[in-house]
């Protein structure tokens, strides 16, 4: 039988706020339950700390991720080639440029492969480029998605006024009730990186760790008070409300860390979402959770 608190890396000491230590143990949760279904290991006993909801999300969480694991599909293309040949200019809105990418480092094969069940997606190296997880969030996941978007929405009928200095929707009254309402899924989030990718997932909280010593030591304003409630290991949350936008790139994050992208809302967005790099075009309906390196 598997315990579900392990400590921590030596060199990570956990800031304990609430918010980070759900997220911690929703992810050791979640990757020791992928570890003993994937190897046949005993049952795992998850942590009182954990409710009954968020246990049965890290749980449909494990199986998806299993199943994508068991589904690999490898293309041909050199991630590591493509990531040194695109730059910030690279918006992905210029399609001559973008053929002349996909000319310098074709997929391997004519057209674009759909893909609609669990899978990850490698380069020619056998290194993951993406996690495709369908249905891996559970309708209270949804739900509670749903309900702190319309928390933010006040935030973004401003932001399309003008665009927001960073935090901007988090300096108000709402903090508390918007970083609540999303802690959930930004746990299962950070639970699901866990399992992806250990290496961004220990630095991404061993950054929020050392970020909340800091805020308290230095006094910062406001940032200990919303950090006591931030429990994601990803340390940006971007919405993109109400447009049509390009393949996924993004020039803040580097080749070798993943993204999440979702959709959110009550009515079906584009049927598909493509990489064009990878030759690959997935199925992308509600909910859906698509995990690519940030290219």
């Amino acid at each position: 039988m598997n315990g579900s608190s392990p400590s921590p890396p030596d060199s990570i000491n956990i800031w304990r706020t609430w918010a980070l230590t759900v997220t911690y143990e929703a992810g050791e949760y979640t990757e020791q339950k992928f570890k003993a279904e994937k190897t046949g290991g005993g049952p795992v006993i998850p942590s009182p700390n954990l409710d009954t909801d968020l246990v049965m999300a890290c749980d449909r969480l494990a199986d998806v991720l299993i199943k994508a694991s068991k589904n690999p599909i490898q293309m041909q293309m050199d991630i590591a080639r493509y990531s040194k040949l695109i730059s910030p200019k690279d918006t992905g809105h210029n399609e001559n440029r973008e053929a002349r990418l996909l000319e310098r480092c074709p997929p391997g094969h004519e057209g674009k492969r759909l893909v609609d069940e669990p899978a990850i997606i490698l380069d020619a190296s056998g290194a993951i480029i993406a996690w495709y997880l369908p249905d891996a969030l559970t309708d209270t996941t949804q739900k509670e998605i749903r309900e702190a978007t319309d928390l933010l929405a006040p935030s973004l009928e401003k932001s399309n006024v003008s665009d927001p200095e960073v935090s901007a929707s988090l300096k108000g009254p709402s903090c508390e009730n918007i970083l609540k309402a999303i802690a959930r899924p930004a746990a299962i989030a950070s639970a699901a990186l866990r399992v992806m990718h250990p290496e961004q997932y220990w630095a991404g909280l061993r950054t929020l760790s050392n970020l909340g010593n800091i805020a308290v030591s230095k006094d910062l304003p406001q940032m200990p008070e919303a950090l006591q409630y931030w429990a994601s290991v990803f340390n940006t949350l971007s919405i993109i409300s109400n447009r049509e936008t390009p393949h996924h790139r993004d020039h803040m994050s580097i080749a070798e860390c993943f993204d999440i992208l979702t959709t959110v809302g009550t009515i079906q967005c584009s049927d598909d979402n493509a990489k064009p790099s990878a030759g690959v075009q997935v199925q992308f309906r509600l909910y859906d959770c698509v995990f690519p390196e940030g290219l």
